[in-house]
């Protein structure tokens, strides 16, 4: 049934992502148990057998402790679904710079939102940037199991921080600043103490100052030395080199639960 196969879904794809967050192209020894159990509950919680390709991966790897996988070879076999966000992390999205450039054509009010519909436009636009041509068919497979990942309170809108989990992890300005986010108190405050002019966005200079306070306040967390990648990072998200509220927010402000 669809809804059991969502619930697979949201599974297969976690169990196929997840691990690849340390972002060394590979799994091996525990992540690669760990990973394989994950794959077998998610499909058997759907009632789904293992594909013919899934049970010679499990009989190849599932016991030997040393064993290892890369994940493009990885990515040839799972289907669709639990491939998905391999197959873009692996092959498409290159930079946070284009992937920023396609967003803001879409989210031109920088609400920090694209509506369901603009979906597969945006993915062909994307894809476009990355040199991939790609049949109608298969974008909107695409766009389909992209709306079940993301859109799971199917309010027809789709956010930044969701679909930035398409980027690789070494460019995915999100992950970067997981462990320095501010209340959304804190942050609004923040953001009019370095906003000086107060014209509702921060520029380079501005930056700047905001960045230097927050390595000194985390020094456990960031490194001043790494201040010009940080920048680099959270720049891409600029606009013409206009930082705009919502869209430092993504980086900086908690979510409210």
């Amino acid at each position: 049934s669809d809804a059991r196969l969502g619930e697979s879904l949201e599974g297969a794809v976690t169990a196929s992502v997840t691990l690849f967050v340390v972002g060394n192209g590979y799994m091996d020894g525990k992540e690669l148990q760990n990973f394989i159990q994950e794959l077998q509950q998610a499909r058997k919680k759907a009632g789904l057998d293992l594909t013919p390709e899934m049970k010679a991966f499990v009989d190849q790897y599932g016991k030997a402790t040393d064993g290892k996988i890369g994940i493009v070879e990885l990515a040839q076999v799972l289907p669709t679904e639990e491939n998905f966000l391999l197959f873009f992390r692996c092959q498409q999205l290159k930079s946070s710079e284009d992937f920023m450039q396609t967003w803001r054509k879409y989210d031109s009010d920088h609400s920090g939102f694209i509506d369901s519909e603009e979906l597969k436009s945006f993915l062909k636009d994307l894809l476009q940037k990355a040199n991939k041509q790609i049949e109608d068919s298969k974008l909107t497979e695409y766009t389909e199991i992209m709306l079940r990942m993301f859109d799971a309170n199917n309010d027809g809108k789709l956010e930044l921080t969701e679909l930035a989990r398409l980027l690789p992890v070494q460019e995915n300005f999100l992950i970067k600043f997981q462990g320095v986010k501010m209340c959304a108190k804190e942050f609004n405050k923040a953001f009019e103490m370095y906003d000086q002019d107060g014209n509702g966005y921060i520029d380079e200079n501005e930056l700047d100052a905001l960045l230097k306070d927050l390595c000194e306040k985390n020094k456990k967390e960031l490194d001043i030395n790494n201040l010009a990648t940080y920048k680099k990072s959270i720049m891409a998200l600029s606009d013409g080199g206009k930082l705009y509220r919502a869209e430092l927010a993504l980086i900086l402000c908690a979510e409210e639960n």
